[in-house]
């Protein structure tokens, strides 16, 4: 009879590593790259496709043409920070902040919920637009949400 030998093996444990908070991310190097921080998670954004930056200035040349027209608010586009909590901070591809809260306009990000937020998903973070950056724009008061989808060509409001 063969004796075979039997290496146990188990995969590397990783602790779970502090949760990053936005004085922390103030700190990152500015290396050209997008991060964002979803419940003290540092994520970065890959560049995106040109598709994507096509879709990004005309949504946000209609989008601030009528603002600035009907005088609602101030509209910007990214890179840009939106802090909605110390271990949330999110770069939308367009945020609509309404006249009523430009308070929460600073010299260097967005502190606190816009009125309305635009992502258009690239590949590579589908899924945190769809499912975690939704649930944390719904929970820190964020009125409006649209997720512009350049391969199905859709957008969900």
């Amino acid at each position: 009879m063969h004796v075979m030998k039997v290496k146990e093996t188990a995969s590397t444990y990783k602790a779970k590593s502090k949760p990053l908070t936005y004085q922390e991310y103030l700190k990152l190097p500015d290396d050209g790259q997008r991060y964002e921080v979803i419940n003290g998670e540092l994520i970065m954004t890959p560049s995106h496709l040109t598709i994507h930056q096509q879709i990004s200035d005309e949504i946000f040349l209609k989008l601030g043409g009528y603002v600035k027209q009907k005088i609602l608010g101030l509209i910007f586009h990214a890179p840009l920070a939106v802090d909605l909590s110390e271990k949330n901070v999110l770069q939308p591809d367009i945020i609509f902040i309404a006249k009523e809260r430009q308070e929460i306009v600073t010299d260097k990000n967005i502190s606190g919920a816009p009125a309305l937020v635009v992502e258009i998903l690239p590949p590579s973070t589908a899924y945190y637009n769809l499912f975690d950056k939704k649930e944390l724009y719904e929970q820190f008061g964020v009125k409006e949400y649209w997720i512009v989808d350049p391969l199905r060509q859709w957008i969900e409001i």
